[in-house]
């Protein structure tokens, strides 16, 4: 909306009684905003006057209250947290993840207002699409001096192997986003353009449902523009590119490090396109092929969220680990599209900005109707003179990619840095521009039960098709982390805001998918699994069992603890704290040297091993790892067990205390359940389940094993009965045990429950039973003349099950002698058991996840 919109309509001022209800609600929610000085507000027209598009919204929130308000804040925060949205940020060569902020009062537009920035925006990316043509294509603008070659040839993202790589006239800029801002006049700036793999759709499309939950009546009743169009208008435009009707499109991701990596799987999932990494893809006969469990699948599209270097190391960035080799050439061939093309992003340099009106009026015959942020390029004598001699009120920066946290603001600078930064510029004047420091628009923030103004930026997305472009309506706010910051970036803190475009009635419900102009061919395929998705679903399933089982084994610990207060010597208990050590491989702990001091005061041992993420093998460690695994395989999962793998995360955060450990300990046995118990009721039985599946019962194995040889094989003499028990009640047999038996717990009975029952879903019996049936339905219709390794192991280990004899045991008496024997007799069992798991869980390992490459020719010979 620029300033002329502001003022079509009067304003309306704010008096006690707006909404309603308490005449005091309405001054002290919107009266007393305080407005940033030197920036038009995009609520208010003055302190106390709302624009009169607000004017609902603000009757609304007043009513609502400041309690209910920030009810309906903590509910949007708790909704995004369970959702899983995260923005990971930079620090010293790592990613750290973080839950994405959303601010629950959203910014409004007018449809009026927003039909001329839409306007503007599809004739700048009209624009840019025409200047990605031409330089790597003609290069007219170069060559009449429109561009000056150093902002084009010096700029990293303009990649020479890229020259000639599309068909002429074919379009560059498939999706687009750019970030405006308005102006103390009220007009709006371009502050930016995203063009290689602009993200922050997925965020605005979370944004949109999370706050229509929260804010249900208002969203419905505002007539707000809906989001599906674009995101159909996507999978329209991602069709067009494809060769053939059933193309397979999907979308390219660098993996979970990335800052927006919840965007790439959220999209995935939304869009209905395989999650792919770069190692998922291969090139044979300069195709693009998807390596699945089934063989290799033609690619038609990729939707990349990969930056263009990082594709290809074979002729672009050759330390890269992230691309395909040969993509490039694929391209070339016509054999594949990605949107966007490489060497896109040569236009988010912001050198081009200066001359942006010249290349439109030579390229459209026309003015830009978004202006861009003014700009002044240091290779030009007179730019390079008016920034260095006004610095103080510029921003300046590298037209390198850069960070927004690289930005330098020129009156934040001492002599000293700004003498050396006037040096750099000197030095090498055409990487750098001055931009004039743009004293930003601001938007009501709720913070601290009150509301004041940040400033804000808003990032708008643009799809092509075959006319022009769609603009999705509204698009990603964002604001300041602190009132006093001038750069609003994610990576700095910043804060998300849902932007409305109200409509002047109801919007009619539209579906993400385009009508049908074709009968449709009814299937169940659409299930491609990669082997470093089932890789990834193998270990959910090993991390999530292995997590539940030292869950259980502590959580019996701690409930003897507190009951007994310490573990005297030859006690149960010691032998569960030895247990817990040897469960969870973290030695010395309650066995090696020092034991018996960690023994005397168990907690020392216990709370770091619960607590700490840096322990590896600990309860938290692995707890990371279940949640690592399981966002890398989010979109494979349901969302309400994606929700689930989020809770568990969160589990270990808040206790101090093993009183308060033990009570996060009791949740979160009863979140892997529940885990377990969603994937078994939501995921269809694909292969992708199979793996989840086969590393659940695989993990399981071994963990009853540790248990057995932790618990069971040292229970002797006073001790074996209560041990016999607590083993029970680990592994949820002690009721089943009871009403089977009612004697004193012996051996032969809890083997035959633990090891031999096969209707028993926690015995040994019955996990290798699962596990035989797993993998003779993943290696079914393989051509093989016998039975493959995997199956034979499986076999051998159930044959191995079902022939130990657990009544021989007993046959000795119960001597000390004839003990000891029945002790190495198991011992000497579960030695050969976990020789075979550890054998069956490498095979499984090679077979499926490690899959031998096929030589492949990358350059046709002649």
């Amino acid at each position: 909306m620029t300033a002329t919109d502001q003022a079509a309509e009067p304003p309306i001022p704010l008096e006690p009684g707006l909404d309603g209800g308490d005449p005091t609600a309405a001054p002290r929610w919107f009266a007393d905003y305080p407005l940033a000085s030197g920036a038009v507000d995009e609520m208010c027209a003055a302190p106390g006057v709302l624009h009169p598009h607000w004017g609902y919204l603000a009757r609304a929130v007043a009513g609502l209250g400041e309690a209910e308000l920030d009810r309906r804040g903590q509910e949007a925060r708790r909704l995004l947290r369970e959702n899983g949205v995260t923005y990971n940020f930079y620090e010293e060569n790592d990613s750290v993840e973080r839950p994405w902020a959303l601010d629950p009062i959203p910014v409004l537009f007018t449809s009026a207002a927003w039909g001329e920035i839409e306007q503007g925006l599809a004739q700048r990316a009209e624009l840019l699409d025409l200047v990605l043509r031409d330089l790597y294509g003609p290069r007219t603008l170069l060559r009449r001096g429109i561009l000056p070659p150093e902002i084009v040839f010096d700029h990293p993202g303009f990649l020479r192997p890229c020259v000639g790589s599309l068909p002429e006239g074919a379009r560059w800029l498939q999706v687009y986003a750019a970030d405006l801002a308005r102006g103390p006049d009220g007009g709006l700036l371009v502050l930016g353009d995203r063009a290689q793999a602009p993200s922050g759709a997925g965020y605005a499309l979370e944004a949109r449902t999370v706050l229509s939950r929260v804010l249900p009546s208002l969203y419905r009743d505002s007539h707000v523009h809906r989001l599906a169009l674009f995101f159909r208008a996507l999978r329209v435009a991602l069709a067009r590119l494809a060769p053939r009707e059933d193309a397979r499109i999907v979308v390219l991701t660098s993996g979970p490090g990335n800052e927006t990596f919840f965007e790439h799987s959220f999209l995935a999932s939304y869009l209905g396109y395989p999650l792919v990494q770069g190692s998922d893809l291969t090139i044979r006969d300069e195709r693009v092929w998807l390596k699945t469990l089934d063989g290799l699948a033609p690619v038609d599209v990729i939707l990349r969220r990969v930056d263009d270097g990082f594709c290809d190391p074979l002729e672009l960035r050759a330390d890269s680990l992230l691309g395909v080799p040969g993509l490039l050439q694929a391209v070339r061939r016509g054999a594949v599209a990605i949107a966007n093309p490489l060497g896109t992003s040569v236009v988010e340099n912001p050198g081009l900005l200066p001359f942006l009106p010249a290349i439109s009026r030579a390229l459209l015959a026309e003015e830009p109707s978004l202006p861009s942020v003014p700009t002044w390029w240091c290779g030009r004598a007179d730019d390079r003179a008016y920034v260095v001699e006004h610095l103080d009120g510029l921003v300046i920066k590298n037209i390198f990619p850069r960070t927004a946290a690289s930005t330098v603001v020129g009156g934040e600078l001492s002599k000293a840095e700004r003498a050396e930064l006037e040096a750099k510029i000197r030095a090498h004047p055409h990487r750098f521009v001055g931009q004039e420091r743009v004293a930003l628009s601001t938007a009501p923030v709720l913070r601290g039960g009150r509301l004041e103004p940040r400033p804000f930026v808003l990032r708008s997305f643009l799809v092509a098709r075959d006319d022009g472009y769609v603009v999705m309506p509204g698009g990603l706010g964002r604001v300041s982390a602190s009132a006093d910051r001038i750069v609003v970036s994610n990576q700095l803190g910043g804060i998300g805001k849902d932007v409305w475009v109200l409509a002047s009635e109801p919007e009619r419900q539209v579906s993400l998918l385009a009508p049908a102009d074709r009968p449709l061919e009814v299937t169940r395929e659409g299930g491609d699994v990669p082997g470093r998705v089932a890789d990834d679903l193998f270990w959910l399933g090993r991390y999530a069992e292995r997590t539940e089982a030292l869950a259980r084994l502590l959580r019996e610990v701690l409930l003897r603890l507190f009951a007994t207060h310490r573990a005297l010597p030859g006690s149960a208990l010691e032998l569960l704290l030895r247990a817990v050590t040897r469960q969870s491989d973290t030695w010395p702990g309650f066995v090696g040297e020092g034991a018996e001091a960690r023994l005397a005061a168990p907690e020392t041992e216990l709370l770091p091993l619960i607590l700490d993420p840096r322990r590896i093998g600990g309860l938290r460690f692995n707890v990371d790892c279940v949640a690592r695994t399981g966002r890398a395989v989010r979109d494979r999962l349901s969302t309400d067990a994606a929700r689930v793998i989020g809770a568990i995360d969160r589990e270990l955060a808040r206790p101090s205390d093993l009183a308060s450990a033990l009570e996060a300990i009791e949740r979160l046995v009863l979140l892997l359940a529940g885990f377990v118990g969603l994937s078994a009721e939501s995921m269809t039985r694909s292969q992708g389940w199979r793996f989840l599946e086969l590393g659940r019962f695989l993990e399981r194995s071994v963990q009853t094993i540790r248990l057995l040889r932790g618990v069971l094989l040292p229970a002797t003499g006073s001790v074996a009965t209560p041990a016999s028990e607590a083993l029970l009640a680990i592994a949820q047999s002690l009721r089943t045990y009871r009403r089977r038996y009612r004697s004193q717990v012996q051996w032969p009975a809890v083997l035959d429950l633990l090891v031999l029952d096969e209707s028993s879903p926690r015995s040994l019996a019955y996990q290798l039973v699962r596990i035989e049936a797993l993998i003779g339905e993943l290696t079914a219709g393989a051509a093989e003349p016998q039975r493959s390794a995997a199956e034979r192991l499986a076999l051998e280990g159930l044959t191995l099950v079902r022939l130990f004899d657990v009544r021989a045991l007993s046959r000795g008496g119960s001597t000390a002698e004839a003990m000891a024997a029945d002790a190495s007799t198991l011992e000497a069992f579960l030695d050969r058991m976990t020789a075979l798991l550890g054998a069956l869980a490498e095979e499984i390992q090679r077979r499926w996840f490690e899959p031998a490459e096929l030589p492949q020719q990358l350059v046709r010979l002649a």
